[in-house]
């Protein structure tokens, strides 16, 4: 099945260089290009593509505003945002996470890795790359937690799925999870759908942006353990 693509950069020599990676996937078709969040977001609703690659920085209104209009408009439902990042001066990659989008890539990116991320998405997964969103993500989530609501939010997983959670947020995979815990990764995969379902998010990123709002785990990767024993 042929994934469509939206891109959006102001630069048109970015977007010529994303396009010509992408074309290179025969299973992935570019068919829009907009230079600006206002542009991205009409042409979103016209095209309904199953993934937008958005940058943050363009004139009017901007990536992150684009993301959340798109991730929330019903008329774009389906459709996946990744945030386009040159990761050292993008400050709005976490606020970006918040709205909706289903994980970022650095402008650096490898071609094979575009293509492989872009089917990653499509495919309804949270492109979550451990070493570069866990440092996105501790560096903008500096916020006080009051207790109360972390204990409420929390205490509708299991010890195990708190575990879990935890090692999600230091960006371990699956497999990582899996050996850690001495379990299976396809326990690590349910363990991963309960959590999920039970904390109301949409995917692998905004499950780990709870375990750092709620302070399950802490920026610089410190993590608050929890009494009782683990259950599987």
């Amino acid at each position: 099945m042929t994934i469509s693509v939206l891109l959006a950069d102001d630069q048109a020599l970015v977007r010529a260089g994303f396009r010509s990676l992408l074309r290179r996937g025969r299973e992935i078709e570019v068919v829009g290009e907009a230079a600006s969040g206002d542009e991205a977001v009409r042409l979103a609703r016209s095209l309904r593509p199953d993934v937008v690659l958005m940058d943050i920085r363009m004139p009017g209104l901007d990536g992150l505003a684009a993301t959340e209009r798109i991730v929330t408009d019903p008329a774009t439902a389906g459709c996946r945002v990744v945030i386009l990042t040159t990761f050292e001066t993008d400050e709005y990659v976490f606020a970006a996470l918040r709205a909706g989008a289903s994980g970022f890539l650095t402008k650096e990116i490898e071609p094979a890795q575009l293509r492989q991320a872009v089917g990653i998405v499509a495919a309804g997964e949270a492109l979550l790359a451990p070493s570069v969103t866990r440092r996105v993500i501790e560096q903008f989530a500096h916020r006080p937690v009051a207790a109360t609501d972390t204990a409420a939010r929390l205490a509708v997983l299991t010890e195990r799925e708190r575990e879990v959670l935890r090692l999600v947020a230091t960006g371990l995979s699956n497999e990582q999870i899996a050996g850690r815990l001495f379990i299976s990764p396809l326990t690590v995969k349910t363990h991963i759908s309960r959590a999920i379902t039970k904390l109301g998010v949409r995917d692998r990123v905004q499950l780990v942006i709870v375990a750092y709002e709620t302070g399950l785990v802490r920026p610089g990767g410190e993590t608050r353990k929890s009494p009782g024993r683990c259950n599987d």
